[in-house]
């Protein structure tokens, strides 16, 4: 604590983004301030509480980088968390992209769904949404492809494709296309995605007219259903105000220093849908939810104003960011719209934190006590580690990660062995030595605990290994034992190789339980992909005509040797030449007739 009142004495009174560290030099949280002396001095005053108060606990000194203005450390506080992912700011990353409809104009019309890191008014995109709902914008724009002939093919190919053919496409890549024609498709399908139904609703009733009289009854059907579906989104979209524009409602709701976020998307006058949110309070209020909506900004789009209940402090250099304004309504409709978001944003609080308790329960709880029972404090991070092969073949290797009691896997990583042997201690010894000497060259923050699928011998290779790191005394091993049914029996030190004993029904070893079991399902899904393409590859080495790249090729496609032995003649023919085909095809015939 002298360490860092020396520290204090010397943060200037100017903007920018601090980083704290606990005593393994790790960054666990990041923040922002207008004015770092006095933020930095909050936390060591002895009144914080919760989770701030557990944060603080942690710290063993901290570093900061002086910027030129608020805006400048929101953009580097936003840099710094994505750099160090740490442990205290991942509730304040918003966890997902919502996907918009995108239509292209040029060179050629083009629907797709789209889901953007960063969408700026200035890209001058056609967007529309979001769509919490992903089917619902593929299904849209599934339907406005089959009604309107827009390009579908990716490049431009040497002749019209199938699209053309059924009517579907006009043939940009040969024909000379009647711009007028365009245009009036381009107004039709924007007006349309605006929230005007009624011209695809007819265009969908005419198409249904035309395959009834030509007795295709099963595309009226289709069509009908599509109509319904057209029904049910009208039904959905409530039009709360009537000037067309596009605006964020954004409601709040604060308790026990935990604040629950709602925000209605309105666009073009419809309520669309609404995206909820509680994050824990580790800085104060105002820094903490204008630092959620910086990162929430930074993912989607910003649309011309944003109405809020009050303002707060950080607002504004969010909208310098964003070029977006921001309204604090006190009468009338927007007034209503800001009491509903906040009326939400109370009820998800309700709703929510029940269910958010009985999770900490579950994994923090449950987590924070295996770093007590193995005395390893403020555990973060567990990487599992399991092997797999196939009488000494297809040798594979998985890890899996879990984060504060939450698997992470996004970090999940597969090996592959470097030698197909039946020998659990080399391979071990090869993973382990692949997965933390690129960690040491790359930097990367070391895991506190490693935890190994099996007995000893997966133990004292990895024990080997870390000693060759010097990492023996920076990460606690331990092996997750089985017994003869091939379940999670006990936990054992790696250190002293004692079986720790743990209550067969404790929500402790139901935490190894799940650990162990998706450990195993993930490196033995690996193993059957890369076992499935082996059987094929070998199987294809007996076929002249097929080499290298044939192989990816139908590998790409089929992916399994149950996939390729199911192939008719013309899907194998989607790959290989017609003369290759038939004999690959005669001879998958000819192994089932084997069996």
């Amino acid at each position: 604590m002298d360490k860092i009142k020396e520290l204090l004495k010397i943060v200037p009174h100017l903007p920018g983004s601090y980083q704290m560290k606990n005593d393994k030099g790790v960054v666990i949280y990041v923040g922002k301030a207008k004015d770092l002396n006095k933020r930095l001095h909050s936390y060591f005053n002895g009144r914080v509480t919760g989770k701030t108060k557990i944060m603080v606990s942690e710290i063993d000194t901290f570093e900061y980088i002086v910027t030129n203005s608020e805006v400048e450390a929101f953009l580097t506080e936003i840099n710094l968390i994505k750099h160090y992912d740490p442990k205290y700011n991942i509730l304040l990353r918003d966890d997902k992209t919502y996907p918009y409809i995108e239509y292209i104009n040029k060179p050629f019309p083009k629907l797709k769904v789209s889901r953007y890191l960063n969408v700026k008014k200035s890209d001058k995109k056609y967007l529309f949404g979001p769509y919490p709902n992903a089917y619902a914008a593929r299904r849209i724009v599934k339907l406005l492809n089959r009604l309107y002939p827009f390009k579908k093919c990716e490049g431009m190919p040497n002749k019209v494709c199938l699209y053309y053919h059924i009517g579907e496409c006009l043939g940009y890549c040969q024909k000379n296309i009647d711009q007028n024609k365009l245009n009036i498709m381009e107004t039709e399908v924007l007006s349309f995605l605006k929230g005007n139904t009624d011209v695809i609703i007819n265009k969908i009733k005419e198409k249904i007219n035309i395959a009834s009289d030509n007795l295709n009854f099963e595309l009226a059907k289709e069509l009908k259903e599509e109509l319904e579906y057209i029904d049910v989104i009208k039904e959905k979209q409530l039009i709360v105000l009537n000037d067309y524009v596009n605006r964020d409602v954004i409601g709040i709701y604060y308790s026990n220093n935990q604040v629950a976020i709602n925000i209605l998307f309105i666009r073009n006058g419809k309520l669309l849908e609404s995206h909820n949110k509680i994050i824990d309070i580790i800085s104060n209020l105002d820094d903490d939810l204008t630092s959620y909506l910086a990162y929430f900004y930074k993912n989607h789009e910003v649309p011309k104003e944003i109405l809020l209940h009050k303002t707060f402090e950080g607002l504004d250099a969010i909208s310098d960011m964003y070029n977006v304004n921001f309204i604090i309504p006190e009468k009338g409709k927007k007034k209503e719209l800001v009491n509903l978001a906040s009326n939400n944003a109370k009820e998800y609080f309700d709703r929510e934190i029940k269910l958010i308790d009985n999770k900490n329960r579950r994994t923090i709880d449950v987590n924070n006590e295996l770093g007590k029972l193995l005395n390893i404090p403020n555990l973060s991070r567990i990487e599992l580690f399991d092997n797999a092969h196939l009488f000494g073949t297809f040798t594979v290797s998985g890890m899996v990660v879990f984060i504060n009691g939450e698997p992470c896997k996004n970090a999940y990583r597969k090996y592959k062995s470097t030698e197909d042997i039946n020998d659990d201690y080399h391979v071990m010894k090869e993973v382990i030595y692949r997965r933390y000497y690129h960690a040491l060259v790359d930097q990367e923050n070391l895991t506190d605990l490693i935890l190994v699928d099996g007995g000893l011998t997966q133990i004292n290779a990895t024990k080997d290994v870390l000693a060759s790191l010097n990492l023996s005394d920076k990460i606690k091993l331990c092996g997750l034992k089985k017994d003869k049914h091939h379940k999670t029996s006990a936990l054992i030190d790696g250190d002293t190789l004692e079986e720790i004993p743990i209550e067969k029904n404790s929500d402790l070893f139901n935490f190894l339980t799940f650990m162990q079991d998706e450990v195993h399902r993930f490196t033995i899904t690996y193993h059957r992909q890369i076992r499935s393409k082996g059987f094929i590859s070998s199987f294809l080495d007996d076929i002249e005509g097929i080499g290298e790249k044939r192989k990816k090729d139908l590998l790409r496609k089929f992916g399994s040797m149950q996939k390729l032995k199911g192939a008719n003649l013309e899907e194998i023919k989607e790959v290989l030449p017609e003369n290759i085909a038939t004999i690959l095809y005669d001879k998958l015939n000819e192994k089932k007739k084997e069996k």
